[in-house]
């Protein structure tokens, strides 16, 4: 899967990209990013992407040329396009959900806002897909990036060492509740002890027990997920 971050602020993805298991997948070939620098594509001469707005009012707005255009000469770097990923406050609220959506495309296009938005033709024109990570506002979009690729990468086949680790997740696809709790040696530690369920080798009561403790911690924390008709339940 390939990503192409279109941003003011490249640098910030340095570290990022050389981490973890984003890292390892990029090592391995099977996922690609590559960040891109919005001022490349300015006509200025200082290379300023944006301006004040028009009617007034406080801060700068991204100018439409650059961004729009940054955008079509990266989309014919492949040969098929990407899909066009715009993150904003404004947008559909990202979920499990939505990252199963986009994680079955085989190339995205992230634009990563910055002072008071984009130029309103830079939707009009690329109609882009618009996503929130949350109803509060980052200084720009860099940071939602990353947390939109981070939570895709892991549903890229062979990036997680065990294919079943995304499985049991809490929001994945069939699985609507928060996960249940997990335990490693040691066995006790100042007075808590690991539940003698999980010690007693029975993968049937330890399934069911898991399954029990899923339902029993969404309920408490997120009980708006269980809707009536849902076989969780029972």
């Amino acid at each position: 899967m390939r990503f192409d971050v279109l941003t003011l602020f490249p640098d910030l993805f340095a570290g990022y990209l050389g981490q973890s298991l984003l890292h390892k997948a990029i090592e391995r070939g099977l996922v690609d990013v590559a960040v891109h620098d919005i001022r490349r594509w300015s006509i200025d001469k200082h290379k300023k992407v944006d301006d004040r707005p028009y009617g007034g009012g406080p801060g700068m707005v991204l100018c439409v040329e650059p961004v729009v255009e940054s955008v079509e000469d990266i989309q014919q770097q492949c040969d098929k396009p990407g899909r066009v990923v715009l993150l904003t406050p404004q947008g559909r609220k990202l979920n499990q959900r939505v990252v199963e959506e986009i994680a079955k495309e085989e190339r995205l296009l992230l634009l990563c806002g910055r002072y008071e938005g984009f130029d309103q033709r830079v939707t009009d024109i690329l109609e882009p897909d618009e996503i929130s990570v949350g109803d509060f506002v980052l200084n720009g979009g860099e940071v939602a990036a990353m947390v939109l690729v981070d939570a895709v990468i892991r549903l890229v086949p062979e990036v997680l060492g065990d294919e079943n680790s995304c499985v049991d997740d809490s929001f994945s696809e069939g699985n609507r509740l928060l996960e249940f709790a997990q335990y490693t040696r040691p066995r006790e530690y100042r007075g808590h002890k690991v539940p003698e369920v999980l010690l007693g080798g029975n993968h049937e009561e330890i399934a069911r027990w898991r399954r029990e403790q899923s339902y029993l911690k969404t309920r408490q924390r997120r009980a708006d997920l269980l809707d009536e008709a849902s076989p969780d339940r029972e």
